[in-house]
């Protein structure tokens, strides 16, 4: 709460930057505990197990704000939105299990794509020139990482760009939802419809997690809320086309993660591919704050 305080007094457009910031180092560590989980865990398994303990630690806001913080008309809404992202959601924690996870990270990256196109289409929002300049010059970094025709796409690589693609979707459905919606409320509901349709599928390859696998799935469910909970204060705040460049910070991080924990070691391209993106996000983020000042 502390951190929500201290940033009121900036502008609007830097809070949505600093919110989507921490929202993408929660984000990567996701990553890192599903793969520390899939070590004895089924992914589906750790999809249902996402949701239901993530739905547990907001249990104590929705005591503590009273059930009528849950009110909505929205639920169809909220229901689509879950369906889309559970499909989502499995499809990505597949694919971190069976491939390098900065390979993963670079992969995801097209998602900006998709909600620059479903925000013109769908939302409404004007799409400035630099902002479309700082995403193409990002995808053209992402190229640069995974270097394209020089090895065969695989299942995991199609998982990974299906993931993208399905969480831009809810992306656009987010922003529709801020509008009325509080960004705690949002985060709930996505866990509470989404833990009962992820333990369908679970159920077919379910097996206890160990101590260990425990403190994993409860990491990766605390980072999982948290990111989400920033995130969803950031599209609230800020237009989807000026945050998702924000996204690219993932990769450098990613790949830093990787080496230390799992001595995965990224090519010199995903090193020349992050530093386009990152110059790509800096351009677009110092343009955006100097004016909104």
């Amino acid at each position: 709460m502390s951190l929500l305080y201290s940033l009121r007094g900036l502008p609007r457009s830097l809070q949505a930057a600093v919110f989507m910031a921490l929202a993408m180092l929660f984000f990567t560590s996701m990553g890192i505990f599903i793969r520390l989980a899939a070590e004895e865990l089924h992914s589906l398994e750790i999809v249902f197990f996402r949701n239901f303990l993530a739905f547990l630690l907001m249990a104590p806001w929705i005591l503590r704000q009273g059930i009528h913080v849950m009110y909505t008309r929205r639920l169809g809404l909220y229901s689509f939105r879950a369906l889309v992202n559970l499909v989502g959601m499995a499809a990505g924690f597949t694919a971190i299990t069976m491939m390098p996870l900065a390979e993963f990270t670079a992969l995801s990256f097209t998602a900006p794509l998709w909600v620059t196109l479903g925000a013109w289409f769908f939302l409404r929002e004007t799409v400035r020139g630099y902002r479309l300049v700082a995403i193409i010059v990002g995808f053209f970094g992402v190229m640069v990482v995974l270097q394209p025709g020089f090895t065969a796409i695989s299942i995991a690589s199609g998982l990974a760009l299906v993931h993208a693609s399905l969480i831009a979707g809810t992306t656009l459905i987010v922003k529709r939802l801020t509008v009325t919606e509080r960004p705690e409320a949002i985060v709930t509901y996505m866990v509470l419809l989404q833990a009962p349709l992820a333990l369908i599928p679970a159920l077919f390859v379910w097996q206890w997690p160990t101590f260990m696998g425990w403190v994993w799935l409860w990491a990766l469910a605390g980072g999982a809320t948290l990111g989400h909970i920033f995130w969803t204060r950031a599209v609230r705040i800020a237009e989807v086309t000026q945050l998702q460049p924000l996204e690219f910070i993932r990769l450098p991080v990613a790949g830093l993660f990787a080496f230390m924990l799992f001595a995965e070691v990224p090519t010199i391209w995903t090193w020349i591919g992050g530093a386009v993106i990152f110059i790509a996000t800096a351009l677009v983020t110092r343009a955006e704050v100097a004016a909104s000042r």
